[in-house]
């Protein structure tokens, strides 16, 4: 792995001082997080959000030219899934015609591609019907074989389709698969949900589902993989989603929910060269915004840069406590669109965080929830 554009973070510190109860995070039992759960969530280190930058892939070619969604790990077989919206003028089996862009997220089509880790692509499936791509996640069994977590059950609001479900499925190179497909695995974790985003923490075991609830508020919850699995759909904790700007992506490492939010250069208030892409990082525990900053991989290195994705990744699985919180970007110009991965590595005690960055956090976290992010 080259180690490109290793970039210092800065920023002027804007004082918080939240306790727990402004931070906009509830649970569904009182107390912490893990009240009355099936298992404990595990005390883990977090990552330092203002660490140096690395950089994994630039600019690499995806099975379609659109804009990167998503994308997640297989730490296992060392490879890369990524999730984009199909592309506008392809006809598919069963299409009386070549299908538009504008069409084809209004149904929620994707398009997914399997890379190696120097990003190339190894292989593609379509997924008709599924939903935006916000986010999705990798699981692989005792046996090395990689299954694909995403949304599924799309429905359309407004200009774009949104899962309602998630799903479970292995990769199969140049199928085409609908939310009918006997491939599929699927599972309503939460009735009335809609929304639905999907990770998995691949080193302790949890799926985290990102969903918009019956107040018509988002929140994420936490579960036991697998329980999950096994149609047992008890969450180990449910928080609201902060206040935040244009929401990008989640992941969950251990104890901690690490949020994405961003806008490519030129919009939602980004300019170059630094634009405003910044990570939240969530104490699942204690329920406390833990930190935000700045993130600032690929500033110097690619263009129009637009946040899409965050990822675990653990280099080494026989040693998943050293882990890689990656970043995915959108570069280039329509219609070829290029994906871009950048990660830090850092872990450090959560209270040595106030000793390396001050006595605050970036951004307010304050209660709230923006409906009009994906």
């Amino acid at each position: 792995m080259v180690k490109r554009n290793s970039s210092k973070r800065f920023g002027k510190k804007m004082l918080t001082g939240m306790a727990v109860g402004a931070m906009a995070l509830s649970l569904f039992a009182a107390g912490p997080a893990n009240a009355d759960a099936k298992r404990p969530i595990l005390h883990t280190k977090t990552f330092d959000l203002a660490a140096d930058s690395q950089e994994l892939i630039r600019d690499k070619a995806l099975h379609n030219g659109t804009v990167l969604q998503s994308f997640a790990f297989d730490n296992v077989n060392q490879t890369i899934y990524t999730l984009q919206l199909m592309a506008g003028g392809q006809q598919l089996p069963g299409e009386a015609a070549p299908v538009t862009g504008t069409q084809r997220g209004k149904d929620g089509d994707l398009a997914l591609t399997k890379l190696d880790l120097e990003g190339n692509e190894l292989g593609y499936m379509y997924l008709k019907g599924f939903g935006h791509g916000v986010q999705m996640g990798v699981e692989v069994d005792e046996n090395g074989t990689p299954y694909l977590w995403t949304e599924t059950d799309s429905v359309t609001e407004g200009s774009d389709g949104w899962g309602t479900q998630i799903a479970r499925f292995q990769f199969e190179d140049g199928a085409i698969l609908t939310p009918d497909s006997p491939q599929l695995e699927k599972h309503r974790l939460i009735e009335g949900a809609d929304r639905t985003t999907v990770n998995i923490d691949p080193s302790n075991n949890t799926l985290t589902m990102r969903y918009r609830g019956t107040d018509k508020v988002f929140h994420f919850a936490l579960f036991d993989l697998e329980q999950v699995k096994q149609g047992n759909y008890e969450p180990i904790a449910d928080v609201f989603q902060p206040q935040m700007g244009t929401f990008q992506g989640f992941a969950t490492y251990g104890e901690y929910l690490y949020l994405l939010e961003g806008n490519s250069y030129g919009s939602g208030g980004s300019v170059e060269p630094n634009g405003n892409t910044y990570i939240t990082s969530v104490n699942w525990n204690t329920g406390q915004v833990v930190d935000k900053e700045l993130f600032l991989g690929g500033t110097s290195a690619i263009t129009f840069r637009e946040p899409e994705g965050l990822a675990i990744r653990i280099p080494d699985t026989r040693h998943p406590h050293k882990a890689q919180l990656s970043v995915g970007f959108a570069s280039n110009f329509t219609p070829n669109r290029w994906g871009n991965i950048y990660y830090i590595d850092q872990l450090v005690p959560e209270e040595s965080l106030r000793g390396l960055h001050g006595d605050g956090l970036h951004g307010d976290g304050s209660p709230g929830s923006t409906l009009s992010n994906p």
